[in-house]
């Protein structure tokens, strides 16, 4: 799968599974942000800067990676990154253990892309978000309220048809997984 579009918010990439971990390429532009706050249940993300420099703040340590360094994510721990520098960040990273990080990403890109207007349909969200809600999680809105939301906006989304057939975005049987490769490239 090669998810290399530019997307709204920045984060154009390739994602792979080989045997034990799902890769992820991409860049981000100068003063752009990465994906919102976040956290990964059951896996750790590591990841090495080939260009530029990355913000990250894990927990409550901010920190700024250079070119050639490396940061890691702890699995379960709310992360977030960002472009720190003023040149392309250019970055190549793995989420260990594969867990189910490619259909995630798979499916979220697939939203973000389908929207003109940057505004990605609450019910394509919605359903990409719950249905990975045990190994993925934004942090806005509040869980708290995503699992009283959600629920209502699938329901509501169910009634109006938003999730009939399988050409709607994100939906569950387009998004098969990243393709098998013997070894990463990062």
């Amino acid at each position: 799968m090669d998810i290399r579009r530019h997307v709204k918010i920045g984060l154009p990439g390739r994602v792979h599974r080989s045997r034990s971990n799902s890769g992820i390429d991409g860049s981000l532009p100068a003063g752009m942000s990465g994906p919102p706050i976040h956290v990964h249940f059951r896996q750790r993300e590591e990841g090495r800067v080939k260009a530029g420099s990355l913000g990250a703040k894990v927990g409550n340590a901010k920190t700024v990676v250079p070119t050639g360094g490396t940061a890691v994510f702890p699995a379960g721990i709310v992360h977030s990154w960002w472009n720190a520098g003023e040149d392309l960040l250019e970055f190549s990273g793995r989420a260990i253990p594969a867990v189910d990080l490619d259909y995630y990403l798979q499916g979220l890109f697939a939203v973000l892309n389908a929207s003109e207007s940057g505004k990605p349909s609450i019910f394509y969200v919605a359903h990409v978000l719950w249905r990975h809600r045990h190994t993925q999680a934004v942090r806005t809105p509040p869980r708290a309220i995503q699992s009283i939301v959600f629920p209502v906006v699938l329901l509501v989304g169910r009634i109006l048809g938003k999730y009939r057939g399988v050409n709607w975005p994100g939906c569950p049987e387009s998004c098969t997984g990243a393709p098998h490769i013997e070894t990463m490239n990062a």
